[in-house]
């Protein structure tokens, strides 16, 4: 068994956050009336793509009812129906719909992965729930040695990574990067960082984010990849 797959194992059976256990499994529990026939996962929603992959996707957290349903990242919602639409068109998924585990999707020179793990009340980690989740993220950073380029789905992720960098002494200082929609940093000694709206429902019903805008951020990441062979 690879790193990764004991790493994605390790992260199904925490239990570090007792609010989170406890909304999750409830979740899992009540459901939601048009799942009330699904058999919800209602554990820590591992990580999912190409272990060889330069593309890294860092999300906030799971759905309740979307990847706390399916066990799956962005799998069963509507920010799924979004990302994984997105990631066809510029050839990073093998279809453009994600429903469940077993589907058939697969994932070509992507990761996807979140800042935390379990699915959240009100879709809102605690800044405690951030840093107990950290270290899963940390070592993704370290295991998936040829990513080049990450893509951060939201201001969350985008300053869970920055904080990681900050905290190994790669940038000084988080401020420097502002968050912004399809915007690009270059930096020295990491990878490069592209930050996106996330594709949440408020955001894409709003039209805060439109398909070709989130598409517009991974034709960008498919060419800094390009550029980089």
């Amino acid at each position: 068994m690879s790193k990764l797959s004991v790493l994605a194992n390790e992260i199904t059976t925490c239990t570090l956050c007792p609010r989170l256990v406890a909304h999750r499994e409830e979740m899992a529990r009540v459901k939601r009336r048009a799942y009330r026939d699904w058999d919800y996962w209602g554990k820590p929603v591992p990580p999912f793509g190409d272990p060889q992959a330069r593309l890294l996707i860092i999300g906030l957290a799971p759905a309740a009812h979307g990847g706390n349903r399916t066990g799956r990242m962005f799998t069963g919602d509507r920010s799924g129906d979004f990302l994984y639409r997105a990631l066809h068109e510029t050839g990073f998924a093998s279809q453009a719909e994600s429903r469940a585990r077993g589907d058939g999707l697969k994932l070509t020179d992507a990761y996807i992965t979140a800042a935390v793990r379990c699915a959240p009340p009100d879709n809102k980690p605690s800044p405690q729930e951030f840093q107990q989740c950290r270290p899963y993220l940390e070592r993704e950073l370290d295991l998936l040695r040829g990513v080049h380029c990450v893509v951060a789905l939201g201001k969350l992720g985008f300053d869970a990574y920055l904080g990681i960098l900050k905290d190994r002494g790669v940038i000084a200082a988080r401020a420097p990067f502002a968050f912004g929609h399809n915007v690009v940093y270059k930096i020295a000694g990491a990878h490069v960082l592209i930050g996106s709206y996330h594709p949440s429902q408020q955001n894409t019903s709003t039209g805060r984010l439109t398909a070709a805008m989130l598409r517009d951020v991974f034709e960008r990441a498919r060419g800094i990849l390009q550029s980089n062979k």
